[in-house]
């Protein structure tokens, strides 16, 4: 007996929303649907910050954060056209954003080539999307979203691009950063390390998710002072508040984690930072590296082992 198959069919998003504002984008600003497109374009979470965010005399769909910044999300439920390809450009800057996500039924090939000019020609830490809607359904079945990414950054390309020019152009301090963090994340691999770290790059600093916006875990190698630290760094909208009350739990995270950490509130700074160190550390010691990589890769892990659950609270 053969099996009885359905067949896909492709609907028209107008046939769930009939208006881009007052329905699909506060349908697409619920948390679970934030995470159906988190998922398809492989981003660790987006939290909603505001619909219809003010930016001078206009207003941006949707305004999200995730563990690196500002999104915003540019909806059209037509085929695209120029003006959406400006009002991206000019929320993006009004808000600093880093990822920019236009979201519509069909890209024409010139904003498409226009969105991939720019993840070429762009900084790392700037990001295009673009994302097809859809809707199937099967027989008399619901009507189901599909997200389709037909745009997104050569993450390999813009790394190696950058990395190329620092090798470069930098001091040797730089290149000696750079060469540090990619052994690093190389270890984090080997090692199968639960945490997510960011690409290589030649800073001082390497910041890895915490799974909420406004938090990162960020591994520190102090070339000035000589020590290498893993800290909890906020940058949330009320950081103050947050710092504050994950200061009330000082005890008990520092006796989950057997070991004290430095809580530094920074007043004259909007962010906050809790952090752990170990001194005598100096960069230059190369020999030392192996050493340094596992105690940033075991305190990091107990940061969030104890940390994650209580910031999820907060």
């Amino acid at each position: 007996m053969k099996t009885q198959l359905g067949k896909l069919e492709k609907l028209s998003p107008r046939q769930a929303w009939k208006h881009e504002a007052s329905e699909f984008t506060p349908w697409l600003a619920q948390e679970e649907n934030l995470g159906l497109l988190a998922d398809a374009l492989g981003l660790s979470d987006l939290s909603l910050v505001q619909t219809e965010y003010p930016i001078g005399d206009f207003s941006l769909d949707i305004l999200c954060t995730d563990d690196q910044g500002e999104v915003i999300i540019e909806n059209q439920l037509d085929s695209t056209d120029h003006k959406h390809l400006g009002q991206i450009l000019t929320y993006a800057a009004g808000v600093d954003a880093k990822k920019v996500i236009w979201i519509a039924d069909s890209f024409r090939p010139e904003h498409i080539a226009a969105l991939e000019f720019l993840n070429h020609n762009t900084t790392s830490d700037l990001n295009f999307f673009a994302v097809e809607i859809s809707l199937w359904k099967i027989g008399d079945s619901q009507m189901a979203p599909n997200f389709k990414v037909v745009v997104k950054p050569n993450d390999w390309s813009k790394t190696t691009r950058v990395n190329a020019r620092a090798i470069s152009e930098s001091t040797p301090v730089k290149q000696l950063q750079l060469k540090f963090w990619t052994e690093w994340i190389q270890y984090m691999t080997d090692r199968k390390s639960f945490l997510k770290n960011q690409k290589p790059y030649p800073a001082h600093w390497s910041s890895l998710s915490a799974g909420r916006s406004g938090f990162n875990y960020t591994a520190i190698i102090n070339t000035r002072s000589d020590y290498i630290g893993a800290e909890v760094y906020i940058s949330h909208a009320n950081s103050k508040a947050l710092f504050g009350e994950l200061y009330k739990e000082k005890k008990n995270i520092e006796e989950q984690l057997g070991f004290d950490m430095d809580w530094q509130e920074l007043p004259n700074k909007h962010a906050c930072r809790i952090i752990a160190t170990k001194p005598d550390s100096p960069l230059s010691d190369e020999s030392k590296w192996s050493e340094y990589f596992e105690w940033l890769r075991v305190t990091l892990e107990k940061l969030d082992k104890v940390f994650r659950p209580i910031i999820k609270a907060l």
